[in-house]
């Protein structure tokens, strides 16, 4: 079997991999024709690595997860620049989330990455759903629609591909795909009319890729998730819908489809099915080299043909062309710099019942829910620090499930509260509960419904998908980012 066939198969996976530089493994892989990379906050992300990984293979395809919000690889130290998309879809402002879109991208062209695996294109139909929520723009195909259309524009209007995600849509599960394969339980007519119309608007747009859901849809497959369905991938994605550009898997270790089959065989069935690129989260150069020779194996056992596995690689490298043909927009994004655009976007999309006010540092709990799998668990809410820039003096403790909820104090003589005149714990503090998604969780409602009970005059800050507004003071910011917390702290404390 010739060298092309090694080339081209690994041409068409895409891994990640452990430490802050490029190891031995990879860059000899890069040299081999490896056709792309996945960088993520463990890796320190900045010009010298990318540089590292180019040095070696300068077309390699560099991805990154950008969404802003909750999910960013970039900030995630401090926390995003950018609200990220329930909050835009709040605001509902198109050129607003297309000018976020643009910053975004010029933040990854300053790295000279190539693909961002954004944006979100589920519709977040399932309130219950444990991993899309904040990160979709609503609940509403209409609006999803538009703003995943003008987020696109802004990212590759920048000159960094975009990349629509996860096909056919993840927004009406009640499980995380990182953990199991979720099931959309939804007739054809509803995946149409509901789910698809934020993916047609990014092939409208241009998208350059689109990202499979390791998801079970029945009325497209009942015996294969999306990403290893022909019906789902080459009948309806290319063949009703028309997308011509490179499509990704979702990483092919996560639990939705890793159950099912040794990664090699997933691979095959990927591209089997009309995926162009794997997507490997975290690899080691053995699990590298036998994802490439199961490929290669089953080319010359007949299971995948060589014409398939050329088309995909040829996906892979149009998309490199293209990005590779954009300098010029790359030079101007980069001197378009919108640095309020973020903080902006985060203030317009609060919402707020009561009178939320503070007068004096407050005690901050923060009710620790784990966000989703595909967020940095070292991601900050932020209010507290927000709250500790304009309160010094500000305290914070950290509540975990099933943890009794602390005294938070009574009446100070002659304190104020949340305003003038109210009650207020030992030492004069002000009562801030910091929850997200409430509304999800029985166990922080009752959290809520207690600290409220024993201070009426707490303020709630839900950082997630709010439900109804419990207590008489309560502040939602519709998603975790450096901006959400200061918009919130300076609606708090002015």
């Amino acid at each position: 079997m010739s060298r092309d066939l090694y080339r081209l198969a690994l041409a068409v996976l895409h891994p990640g991999f452990e430490g802050t530089s490029a190891p031995d493994w990879l860059r000899r892989a890069l040299g081999e024709g490896l056709g792309g990379v996945v960088l993520f906050a463990r890796n320190a992300i900045g010009a010298p690595l990318v540089k590292e990984l180019r040095a070696e293979n300068p077309g390699v395809v560099v991805a990154v997860d950008e969404e802003g919000g909750t999910v960013t690889r970039l900030e995630v130290g401090a926390g995003s620049s950018f609200p990220g998309n329930r909050a835009l879809g709040v605001v509902d402002d198109p050129g607003l989330t297309e000018r976020v879109g643009r910053q975004i991208g010029r933040m990854l062209a300053e790295l000279d990455i190539t693909l961002d695996y954004a944006p979100s294109a589920d519709v977040n139909a399932n309130p219950a759903n444990p991993v899309i929520g904040v990160r979709s723009f609503g609940p509403d195909p209409d609006l999803v629609a538009r703003h995943t259309a003008a987020f696109v524009r802004g990212v590759q209007g920048a000159g960094v591909a975009a990349c629509a995600k996860h096909f056919p849509g993840h927004g009406d599960t009640v499980t995380d795909s990182h953990l199991a394969l979720p099931t959309v339980h939804a007739s054809r007519e509803e995946l149409i009319a509901r789910d698809l119309p934020p993916f047609r608007a990014a092939i409208e747009a241009g998208v350059r890729a689109v990202m499979t859901g390791h998801l079970l849809v029945p009325a497209l497959d009942a015996a294969a998730p999306a990403t290893l369905s022909r019906a789902a991938l080459t009948e309806l994605l290319r063949g009703e819908l028309g997308f011509d550009g490179m499509v990704v898997t979702d990483a092919i270790e996560m639990r939705a489809v890793a159950a099912l089959a040794s990664p090699g065989e997933i691979a095959v069935r990927a591209l089997n099915a009309g995926a162009d690129a794997i997507c490997i989260g975290v690899v080691g150069e053995d699990g590298l080299r036998e994802i490439r020779d199961a490929v290669v194996a089953a080319v010359r056992d007949g299971v995948l043909p060589e014409e398939r596995l050329a088309e995909a690689a040829g996906r892979v490298r149009a998309l490199s062309d293209w990005y590779a043909a954009r300098p010029a927009d790359r030079e101007a994004a980069r001197a378009d710099v919108d640095p309020g655009v973020g903080l902006a976007a985060a203030r317009a999309a609060l919402t707020v019942t009561g009178t939320a006010r503070l007068d004096r540092a407050p005690l901050v709990v923060e009710v620790n829910t784990r966000l989703s799998q595909a967020v940095d668990p070292d991601t900050p809410t932020g209010i507290t620090a927000a709250l500790s820039e304009l309160l010094p003096g500000t305290a914070m403790i950290r509540l975990e499930r099933d943890a009794p909820l602390p005294d938070l104090g009574g009446p100070a003589p002659g304190g104020g509260g949340a305003g003038a005149g109210g009650p207020a714990p030992g030492g004069g503090r002000p009562v801030v509960l910091v929850v997200h998604d409430a509304a999800r969780h029985a166990w922080v409602r009752d959290v809520v419904a207690e600290a409220v009970a024993a201070r009426p005059d707490a303020i709630v800050v839900d950082t997630g998908v709010p439900g109804p507004p419990a207590g008489a003071a309560h502040v939602a910011t519709h998603g975790i980012s450096r901006v959400s917390a200061q918009a919130a702290a300076e609606r708090l404390a002015r």
